[in-house]
């Protein structure tokens, strides 16, 4: 059984079991949490897609940790101008496992 959930602007297609990294969620280590904004489940060969959400789903994931993502390097240079700029970005995440599908 899998779901597409939406959390921090982004969609993820999540199974029982499995490890992703979203977006920073304010919630402590350890913590259980409930998504309700549950797009599509599927089981097998049967799908149902919400209108935007699927009504009465639920994915329930426990928080592992929180991070920081590699350093992403943005370099900008315009040639024969003698300008050049380095700038670096770390974005934040939380690990989740996701513990179960309901819907």
């Amino acid at each position: 059984m899998y779901a597409v959930i939406k959390t921090g602007g982004k969609q993820y297609r999540v199974a029982a079991g499995e490890k992703i990294k979203v977006e920073q969620i304010a919630a402590d280590v350890g913590q259980e949490i409930v998504f309700d904004q549950v797009l599509a489940v599927g089981n097998g060969s049967e799908i149902k897609v919400g209108t935007p959400l699927v009504s009465g789903a639920t994915v329930t994931v426990t928080v592992l940790a929180h991070g920081r993502h590699d350093k992403v390097h943005i370099f900008k240079m315009r040639r024969r101008k003698h300008y050049q700029k380095r700038q670096g970005h770390r974005q934040n995440f939380t690990e989740l496992q996701i513990a179960s599908i309901a819907g």
